[in-house]
């Protein structure tokens, strides 16, 4: 898992006031992990179209929303763990280019941006929302399978 359970329900809580568990948990490893590996996907593209052997942060599609969302969970009172990440994407098909140290530190807060960003998402959804079902689950999955 990308994170304990006690964080991914504060992250949940701060960013949308939304109530989730641990049997959660492991969709949203699995969500993130997929979008992350689909960022360094994007950014593996635009670095060999730029002639590099490596991965930098300006080659990942960030939007302004999703730099904006890094700087609220900077903010926010949860601190994730670079290894877990990696040992999530470990399991993923491997990416032709290797990722600069700029891009490994990114990584946490741009799952942690990632957690807030569903979060908020699901809120949007369905302002009234307490406690996500599976069919609030892919419906925000599906918005952020058009987007990312």
């Amino acid at each position: 898992m990308l994170m304990a359970v006690s964080q991914f329900e504060r992250l949940f809580r701060q960013a949308a006031s939304l109530d989730v568990d641990k049997n959660d948990l492991k969709r949203v490893s699995d969500f993130l992990a997929g979008k992350i590996h689909d960022l360094l996907v994007v950014a593996e593209k635009h670095a060999k179209y730029n002639g590099r052997d490596v991965i930098y942060r300006p080659d990942l599609p960030i939007t302004r929303g999703l730099e904006e969302t890094i700087r609220d969970f900077e903010g926010m009172d949860v601190a994730l763990s670079l290894q877990p990440v990696l040992d999530r994407l470990a399991g993923l098909p491997p990416l032709d280019l290797e990722v600069g140290d700029d891009v490994r530190e990114l990584l946490p807060k741009l799952a942690g941006a990632l957690v807030v960003a569903l979060a908020r998402v699901l809120k949007t959804l369905d302002p009234d929302l307490k406690n996500p079902q599976t069919e609030h689950w892919e419906r925000a999955e599906a918005i952020f399978n058009l987007l990312i």
